[in-house]
């Protein structure tokens, strides 16, 4: 039985996650946890969650709460996720992330920590997703420099960090597969006169409103034709359930930075 710990355990992801760890096989909520300071510390999860009491009360003490666990569910921020994985290492525990916005620097924390333990990292883990990632890059790699690439993303009015950590990885994904660098090529506004479209250019644009759980498109225009690739997610659910497919993954998994492509035999 894995023994998981929830963060964020009274916000509408973590809300979701503790609902399908109780409905699933082979785990088990072992801690939820939540910022100090929080309204719902002391509170039951099971019931924070509205699926009733479970025995589990939330809690703002990461390395209390992970001891008799076993993987951490962690859907928060990056610099939160960082300081939660520090403390992950130190007990030789397990992690699922789910978080967004990452910088390069932190990305090279994430990497250092995973050297220690086992580590799942995507910024989306819905299995619908994580096959259109497989599917961009088969058809990126197949049209090549013939077709333009560009994609559009489109969250609720909440959403913090733009373009989505989804666009981003969509993103380099496409341009890895037609041989480009993302950092060089990747154009994220256009205003203005901003002159004809550059041939390598990959267009990534973002739209924010009402409650979008998350759509991303991506085209690939060619003379004469267009291919469109789409996932629209209508519920937190497809993410949720990823994230406890993952943590069932990853425990006894040797150390390492995994993504959801390793969860589902991607790769």
């Amino acid at each position: 039985m894995v023994r998981a710990v929830v963060t964020g355990a009274a916000g509408r992801m973590g809300g979701r996650i503790i609902s399908i760890i109780d409905a699933a096989e082979g785990i088990e909520l072992a801690g939820a946890l939540e910022h100090a300071g929080h309204y719902a510390l002391g509170r039951d999860a099971g019931e924070v969650a509205g699926i009733g009491r479970l025995g589990v009360e939330i809690k703002d003490d990461v390395e209390v709460v992970m001891t008799n666990a076993d993987v951490l569910i962690d859907f928060t921020f990056p610099d939160v996720t960082i300081e939660n994985l520090k403390i992950v290492s130190k007990l030789k525990k397990s992690a699922v992330v789910g978080s967004t916005g990452f910088s390069g620097n932190d990305m090279e924390d994430v990497k250092g920590i995973a050297e220690s333990i086992p580590c799942v990292l995507a910024p989306n883990m819905s299995i619908g997703v994580n096959l259109m990632l497989k599917l961009v890059a088969e058809a990126a790699r197949t049209l090549g420099d013939d077709f333009d690439i560009e994609m559009v993303e489109t969250h609720h009015r909440m959403k913090k960090d733009a373009p989505s950590g989804t666009a981003m990885k969509l993103a380099e994904v496409a341009a890895e597969a037609v041989d480009r660098n993302l950092s060089e090529v990747g154009v994220f506004e256009r205003f203005g006169m901003t002159g004809a479209r550059g041939k390598k250019e990959i267009g990534v644009q973002t739209l924010r409103g009402g409650d979008v759980v998350g759509d991303h498109t991506v085209y690939f225009y060619g003379t004469g034709e267009r291919l469109e690739i789409t996932h629209r997610a209508t519920s937190r659910d497809t993410f949720a359930t990823g994230a406890v497919k993952a943590a069932l993954w990853i425990a006894g998994r040797t150390p390492g930075l995994y993504d959801m492509q390793d969860v589902l035999g991607l790769k």
